[in-house]
C-alpha cells in the first residue's frame, strides 16, 4: 500500500523529514554532551565499534555504520589526527588497513558510554517503557526491508 503519492506528499509531513530532523536534533545534543572529548556524534559509532573489536578496517566500519568509504576516510583522518586511533597495514595483505584505538581513544569510548545514555534518556524522558519499546520495534521494522 503506498502511503505517499505525488498528490499527497508534503515534505515537512513526511517520515523522511521527521527522521532527518530527529537525527539532527539528537546529533546536536550528543555533540554538546561530547564537547569535552573533542569528538562529534558521528564519531561515536567508529569509536564504540573499534572498542568492541567487531569491525577493524575502514571498509567494514563503513558497511557496519551505513556510510560511504569517502566519508569514513575523512572521519578516520580526524580521529587519527586527534590521536584517538592508529592505522596500520595488515601484515598478511598490504592492501588491508587495520584500525586500533589508542589509549586516548579507548578512554574516549569509555566516556562516550557514560555520556550518551544521559543524552538519550533526556530526549526520551516523555516516553513510557511501552512507547520506548514500540519506537525501537518500529524503527527496526523501518530499517529492514
Amino acid at each position: 500500500m503506498p502511503f505517499y503519492t505525488p498528490d499527497n506528499y508534503q515534505l515537512v509531513e513526511s517520515v523522511g523529514f521527521a527522521l532527518n530532523k530527529a537525527r539532527n536534533l539528537l546529533s546536536a545534543e550528543l555533540d554538546a554532551g561530547l564537547r569535552e572529548l573533542g569528538v562529534k556524534a558521528h564519531h561515536i559509532g567508529i569509536l564504540m565499534t573499534l572498542k568492541r573489536g567487531t569491525c577493524t578496517t575502514p571498509a567494514s566500519l563503513a558497511r557496519h555504520l551505513g556510510t560511504d568509504t569517502g566519508l569514513m576516510t575523512r572521519m578516520l583522518d580526524r580521529l587519527e589526527t586527534r590521536g584517538l586511533l592508529r592505522r596500520s597495514r595488515d601484515t598478511g595483505d598490504r592492501r588491508v588497513v587495520n584500525l586500533v584505538l589508542t589509549e586516548a581513544g579507548c578512554a574516549a569510548a569509555i566516556r562516550i558510554a557514560e555520556i550518551a545514555p544521559g543524552v538519550l534518556n533526556a530526549r526520551l524522558h516523555a516516553f513510557s517503557a511501552a512507547e520506548f519499546d514500540d519506537l525501537r520495534r518500529l524503527l527496526a521494522k523501518f530499517l529492514n526491508d
